[in-house]
């Protein structure tokens, strides 16, 4: 791998990747496999994205951590496996750019024979992804390219690496309505002003605002949400952490998810036409 700036050809764990570093020092990688972005450090910063060790990183199986995209299926919310399977498919580069203040690349997956016998659908699906200074950009977008309206469901599924969980705050939900997985699919309205995290918690946020603020002692973390009407907030905790084959027994302490959605009104798209979702991160 190379230690100019620019994208380079990568390796994570055996699996081909890109390696993104821009001039000012902020650097990602992303998979080829689901691309999947695995690292986002700020200039000057460090790791701000949660990757566990445990993960399995071979053809077929999920990566776990990193910002896995979920497509065309948001978890169980219809017939198709789990969160879909954009996330276990093989990608390939589609280009790839660098300037003054960022490095970026375009990777690009289509339906195959694989895909329509479960979901007999023609697409095109591009990730872009961007890094420089204190900013991560990804953006997500879906072409109908067959003769039939396409409708889908998707999210950024961002596993953000905090300090610790018990002391981070989540600022942007009160008053929103949401859907508590936890409590088995339960309706309820946010009351809280501050989010904080202390047990298991899986909730869909629906009709969020578009700027989230996660904060912990000394850093904060800016999530910004463009397309994307909803909001995923998950994290294990201990019980469901520990029969996570691929988490540590602890790794709940260390991460939170936090990911821009569209799940409570799939996207419905006509032949030729086209979506797009962006979910921007900023550290300071």
């Amino acid at each position: 791998m190379s230690n100019q700036s620019g994208v380079s050809k990568s390796d994570c764990h055996g699996l081909p990747a890109v390696h993104l570093l821009s001039p000012d020092g902020a650097s990602g990688v992303v998979t080829l496999h689901g691309a999947q972005v695995v690292s986002w450090i700020p200039a000057g910063g460090e790791e701000r994205l949660y990757l566990s060790e445990r993960s399995h990183f071979e053809a077929d199986a999920a990566i776990r951590g990193g910002i896995p995209v979920i497509f065309p299926q948001f978890a169980a919310e219809g017939p198709l496996p789990r969160h879909g399977f954009a996330r276990t498919a093989e990608w390939t580069l589609q280009q790839s750019s660098s300037g003054a203040d960022f490095a970026g690349a375009v990777l690009r997956f289509t339906d195959t024979a694989r895909t329509r016998s479960i979901w007999p659908h023609a697409f095109a699906v591009e990730l872009t992804v961007a890094v420089g200074a204190d900013r991560l950009d990804v953006e997500l977008e879906v072409e109908n390219r067959g003769g039939d309206d396409l409708r889908f469901t998707a999210a950024l599924h961002t596993y953000l690496r905090v300090q610790e969980g018990e002391t981070v705050r989540v600022d942007g939900l009160r008053g929103l309505h949401y859907r508590d997985q936890v409590a088995g699919g339960r309706e309820d309205q946010e009351s809280a002003e501050v989010l904080t995290i202390d047990r298991e918690i899986d909730r869909i946020y629906f009709d969020a605002p578009p700027t989230l603020l996660l904060r912990e002692p000394g850093r904060s973390l800016s999530i910004h949400g463009e397309g994307f009407p909803d909001v995923v907030v998950w994290n294990p905790w201990d019980e469901k952490c520990a029969q996570l084959a691929d988490m540590p027994a602890l790794g709940f302490r260390r991460m939170l998810c936090i990911e821009h959605a569209v799940i409570g009104h799939p996207v419905r798209l006509k032949p030729g036409a086209a979506w797009w979702g962006r979910q921007s991160l900023q550290a300071f």
